[in-house]
């Protein structure tokens, strides 16, 4: 297998000193779905306006039909006029674990600030409670009111962009696709950040890397049966649940794909850059040497997080023709 960045080799030999991470699988499912509501950070709407830096709302706006509100959490830059871009970000948690607030103070700090964005962090139903097609579509009822009411977000409905990490990079991709079908809001970019694309767990980089990485090929496989039910062993799961199986990428907008050398998604999002590019579209591929799935959040200050950090905003400057882009 590749060999591990040094600095994050060493961080993932400290995680893993008390024995090696527990699969995810049907019987502890819903114990570690508890376990993780519990322990990860939920911040609160005054912890994230970080003493008058941001404006923040909780916003309920309606559903898909027959389902309930989603739960939208808009922030931006105080005191800053005019309409801003707008980051629409769905969070990760291999679609059945995290929320739309852990995911902010970081996106605040990176992007928002300096870039002067706003962004929409959009709560989606999980699974296995809720299953395929809901997630999705609870990210297109708010991407439709968010382009909807952009004015009053101080936002530009012409200037979206659509992001994610891991599950959430695979959402992101498959609103793209959707966005594009049903003739919806079109979006500027996708920032598909180590995306979870492929329901198969065929590529060589997943049976590579099962277990090495911070994923495996038995979680991997929990996780996709509790989004899709039945779909999951019926072998036609559609292109909106799991991207890779797009057969047409065509007039999809501009992409940054990111993997690390050393993760089971490897593969399927080379792949997916690949295919972007086969059907004329446009497409930033970043493979960081030796980085695990999800390595910027555990090693936040390895020289490789700081590298992928810069590239992720010099995209994003040069996508928005934002100041300091050239």
């Amino acid at each position: 297998m590749p060999p591990f960045d040094p600095e994050l080799g060493a961080v993932l030999a400290h995680l893993r000193r008390g024995g090696p991470r527990e699969p995810v699988t049907p019987d502890n499912l819903r114990d570690r779905q508890e376990r993780d509501a519990a322990s990860r950070p939920r911040p609160t709407v005054a912890e994230l306006r970080s003493d008058g830096r941001f404006e923040v709302a909780e916003l309920r706006v309606p559903g898909p039909p027959g389902a309930p509100e989603v739960t939208l959490v808009s922030a931006r830059p105080a005191g800053v006029t005019g309409p801003l871009p707008l980051l629409y970000y769905l969070h990760g948690g291999a679609m059945v674990m995290g929320n739309a607030w852990s995911v902010l103070p970081r996106v605040l700090q990176e992007w928002v600030l300096p870039l002067g964005l706003a962004v929409v962090s959009a709560e989606a139903r999980l699974a296995p409670r809720t299953r395929y097609p809901g997630a999705l579509e609870d990210c297109y009822a708010g991407l439709v009111w968010a382009a909807g009411h952009a004015a009053a977000l101080g936002a530009d409905a012409d200037r979206i962009v659509l992001g994610g990490k891991s599950a959430g990079g695979g959402l992101a991709a498959a609103l793209a696709l959707l966005a594009r079908d049903r003739g919806g809001p079109v979006p500027l970019g996708q920032l598909l950040l180590s995306p979870m694309l492929d329901d198969r767990g065929s590529t060589f980089s997943a049976r590579q890397l099962s277990g090495r990485d911070v994923w495996d090929l038995t979680s991997h496989a929990t996780v996709w049966r509790a989004l899709l039910g039945d779909l999951h062993d019926a072998g036609d799961t559609p292109p909106y649940a799991a991207p890779a199986r797009a057969t047409d990428l065509s007039g999809l907008p501009p992409a940054y794909v990111e993997v690390g050398s050393a993760e089971m998604f490897r593969d399927e999002g080379v792949a997916y850059a690949n295919a972007l590019w086969r059907a004329g579209g446009q497409a930033e591929l970043h493979v960081w040497p030796g980085a695990f799935h999800g390595f910027d959040g555990l090693a936040p200050h390895a020289a490789l997080t700081r590298d992928a950090r810069d590239s992720r905003t010099r995209w994003l400057r040069r996508l928005l023709g934002a100041p300091g882009s050239s």
